[in-house]
Parts: structure tokens; C-alpha cells; sequence
């Protein structure tokens, strides 16, 4: 089972469970993405149909962000102009929960959320406190002798 949506000027083909990476949304209650747009449906392979407005697919918000920097350089030869200007893309990662049509609902399995990992500060401080601290000796200093330099 996929679909064909449009969202932000661009089409993508999403089936439940995928993760896909649109331009910025506005997002509901909750993270809840809901796609009206949906150009074709297909529930069995090789077979494509172009609902009319019941067709829906819902998707979660997992991730907003920027994407990597692109630089924009103007120039004009002989004429001594020069321009450079970078931009970001915002982004939001959608992952698709649900696909619905005719009366038909394919939603993709639960994924469990991962737990933030504790940041290294923190665990560094509880491992200090589990630990006594380990002293260590400092190794004496080492001189170079010196080279007799010759005269001549």
C-alpha cells in the first residue's frame, strides 16, 4: 500500500511507516500531520487509482531542523560586482502513521520512542562519584645534557 502526495510544492510516494523529509509544516495537536493533497492510491500492486478529496494520509512530526548550507555567488565579469549569500532550508521529518481510502485504513506498526541518552557531563559525574579518585605520580623531569661545541 503506498500514495502520492504533494506537500510544499513537491510529490512524494509514501507508504506506512516511511519517514520522509518535507518542507517546513505547521503541525497539529500533538505532532499530527494530516496530507489532503493525495494524487494516487495503490492498494494492491499495479493497481493505481486517483481518488477524489477522501483519501487522507496522516503522519507525526519525528524532527525539525535545518538542512546543510548552500551558497549563492552573483557575478558579473569585468564589471567588478560580486555577491555571496547563504541559505538553510527548514525542514520537517514526517514519519506516515496512517493511509486512508474508501473506508480502507493502513497505519504502520508502533515504534517504541527512544529515551534520550544522558549527556557525557552527567555520566562522567556519576561514574567520578562511584569511583575513588586514583592518584597518579608525576614522572621527574628529564634534562638533556649538553653537547660540547666545537671551536675553531
Amino acid at each position: 500500500m503506498y500514495a502520492v502526495i504533494r506537500s510544499g510544492g513537491k510529490q512524494y510516494r509514501v507508504a506506512p511507516g516511511d519517514v520522509i523529509r518535507v518542507e517546513k509544516v505547521g503541525t497539529g495537536t500533538d505532532g499530527q500531520v494530516e496530507f489532503n493533497d493525495v494524487l494516487a492510491v495503490s492498494a494492491n500492486e499495479g493497481e493505481i487509482v486517483r481518488p477524489g478529496s477522501e483519501a487522507r494520509v496522516v503522519g507525526e512530526v519525528v524532527e525539525e531542523g535545518r538542512g546543510a548550507k548552500i551558497l549563492v555567488f552573483h557575478y558579473k565579469r569585468k564589471k567588478q560586482y560580486k555577491k555571496l549569500r547563504g541559505h538553510r532550508q527548514s525542514f520537517s521529518a514526517v514519519r506516515i502513521t496512517e493511509i486512508a481510502y474508501e473506508g480502507q485504513s493502513f497505519k504502520a506498526p508502533v515504534v517504541a520512542k527512544k529515551e534520550p541518552k544522558p549527556k557525557k557531563a552527567e555520566a562522567a559525574g556519576e561514574a567520578k562519584a562511584a569511583a575513588p579518585k586514583a592518584v597518579k605520580k608525576k614522572a621527574a623531569k628529564k634534562t638533556a645534557a649538553r653537547k660540547p661545541t666545537k671551536k675553531k
